[in-house]
């Protein structure tokens, strides 16, 4: 082989392996940033779990406080006749 050959074979292999270095970068930079998309989706659904899990809290609430209402008003009848506990005098 002649030195020009030898020279542009050396100068095709650098070139070749600096595109493998900048596509190694930039499929690291890909990954990073699916992995930031996949962060962001998980902080958006923890999000909105916090704030159904508000509203089934307050559900919950409000069913014992009416379950609690229910139980005094069953107490209170309970000793008397049924046409007087259903408001039948």
């Amino acid at each position: 082989m002649n030195d020009d050959i030898l020279k542009e074979l050396k100068y095709n292999g650098a070139l070749l392996e600096e595109i493998r270095s900048q596509n190694k970068a930039i499929l690291e930079g890909q990954k990073d940033q699916a992995r930031s998309v996949d962060v962001r989706q998980l902080q958006q659904d923890v999000t909105e779990l916090k704030q159904e899990v508000k509203v089934i809290r307050a559900a919950v609430t409000a069913t014992n406080r009416d379950v609690a209402d229910l139980s005094r008003d069953v107490e209170k009848h309970k000793g008397l006749p049924a046409h007087v506990a259903h408001g039948h005098a």
